[in-house]
């Protein structure tokens, strides 16, 4: 079979929902391994006769594995958004995604004027807030679940009227505040980005700084140190009414690429919301890694693409199923903004590619640190989906690789050792398709030798999803 269209099970729709309250285990989870880990992604690609166009369009779904005296329980449930509702009720798309046109007629398009119609499938990413569990996308509604039965609850209501339109599915945790920080990006009448903070036990937002903005920028994630926030504004940005959206085109089709622009780093201090801005060549992104302040500088490390086609191409799922197209793959880089100067410095950090990135968060983030997980290419077997995980040491470059043939590992998750000392004292969980059975299971690595301690098996396929966050006080 071509190597290619073994990884086509990922992009195809699993319509089974299930609880099993334990999977057979290969090899030994560590004996400390209790929590549970959620993830999110898309799980349906059609309805009725339509197709999502692109892989972050798909309907959503939730898969939980839950760890607890070396065993581990699955279950997986559709998220019910009104998206999903409402193409289970008329067999057909109703919302617009992020590149995916539902067809609506004109008087439905008109009719949006008055009620717009932003989907609220979240399908990016999971966090708290307020103690309640939420799904993520990047227009600003949050599903709250229940992450006992993964039913959905319904929309979380932030109790406060900031405003905006798109926002990140990768909010930061600021353990001097003990808030999340995130921003909403409001495109019309003015346009601006919210920039705010979440206190613990709160669902009310507050303002930490509100900058207008003449062409706002698409931002999938941004980086925070200490002391500072960083929007980090690729030149692939908006210069039409948000009417537009509302009428029903895709996402997308509102953003241009203005190479000419060149990036820039939005930065603002925590303490006052002041706002300083730094400028380089034009590169786009998805995924910060870290960032953190050093002898005057603020350090901000990304994964770097040379130009739009990683939004504009990519990732449709035409490309992505093709028989002779590779995934893209991003570079590890680091940018250098100097506080005294205002000068940027660029460098790359390794050579080898690295995508959906991952450290140990809850120590490091913010901070200095040496070691990053990843995703990419098996340099012999590059394939049309990622089918290798790495580990990379920022410093020296220094990288280890986990690789089984016709498998596709999916972003990797840190897990800490309750009595860690290195940076890589825990492991790694990886959700795998493994394309011999096109079905999947969950890796366990030892995160610093990266070799396999366990592997819980799944009787059919999960596909290719994109966050998850493991949550070890959960049992």
């Amino acid at each position: 079979m071509d190597a290619a269209r073994i990884s086509h099970k990922g992009l195809s729709t699993l319509e089974q929902e299930v609880m099993l309250d334990q999977l057979p285990v290969r090899g030994t989870l560590p004996a400390w391994l209790t929590g549970t880990l959620v993830r999110n992604g898309p799980a349906q690609f059609e309805v009725g006769s339509q197709a999502y166009t692109h892989w972050f369009d798909g309907l959503g779904m939730l898969h939980k594995f839950t760890f607890r005296d070396g065993k581990v329980s699955y279950a997986n449930k559709f998220l019910k958004s009104k998206a999903y509702q409402k193409a289970r009720e008329t067999g057909r798309i109703s919302y617009t995604e992020f590149a995916t046109d539902p067809c609506r007629t004109l008087f439905e398009r008109v009719f949006t004027l008055f009620t717009p119609k932003f989907s609220d499938n979240a399908v990016v990413n999971i966090t708290r807030i307020a103690d309640r569990f939420v799904a993520l996308t990047e227009v600003p509604i949050a599903l709250e679940f229940d992450v006992e039965t993964l039913e959905t609850i319904g929309v979380f209501d932030y109790e406060d009227t900031i405003g905006g339109h798109t926002t990140t599915a990768h909010p930061h945790y600021d353990p001097v505040w003990r808030s999340a920080i995130n921003f909403v990006t409001q495109f019309s009448p003015d346009r601006r980005y919210n920039v705010y903070r979440i206190p613990n036990g709160s669902a009310q937002r507050r303002l930490i700084a509100s900058i207008p903005v003449s062409e706002p920028a698409y931002m999938h994630s941004f980086a925070i140190t200490e002391r500072y926030i960083i929007l980090t504004e690729c030149p692939f940005v908006a210069d039409v009414d948000v009417r537009n959206v509302i009428l029903g085109k895709p996402f997308i089709s509102n953003l241009k690429w203005k190479p000419e622009r060149g990036t820039r780093f939005t930065v603002i201090r925590k303490e006052d919301g002041a706002v300083r801005t730094f400028e380089t060549e034009a590169f786009a992104t998805f995924h910060h890694v870290n960032a953190f302040e050093h002898d005057g500088e603020i350090v901000i490390d990304l994964a770097a693409y040379p130009d739009a086609s990683v939004y504009t191409y990519d990732f449709y799922l035409e490309q992505l199923r093709s028989t002779t197209q590779t995934i893209a793959l991003p570079h590890l880089r680091r940018y250098r903004l100097c506080l005294h100067d205002g000068r940027v410095a660029a460098e790359a950090l390794a050579a080898e590619p690295l995508e959906l990135p991952c450290i140990d968060y809850g120590r490091y983030n913010g901070q200095p640190y040496q070691l990053v997980y990843g995703v990419n290419l098996h340099r012999a077997r590059p394939q049309s989906f990622y089918n290798q995980l790495v580990k990379v040491a920022v410093q020296t470059g220094d990288t280890l690789r986990w690789y089984e043939e016709d498998c596709f590992p999916g972003e990797p998750v840190f897990v800490r050792a309750p009595t860690a000392a290195a940076e890589d004292d825990g492991v790694i969980l990886s959700v795998v398709l493994d394309g011999k059975t096109n079905t999947s299971f969950l890796l366990v690595l030892d995160a610093a030798t990266f070799t396999e301690l366990a592997r819980a098996e799944i009787t059919h396929h999960i596909p290719f999803g994109f966050h998850g966050q493991f949550f070890g006080d959960m049992v």
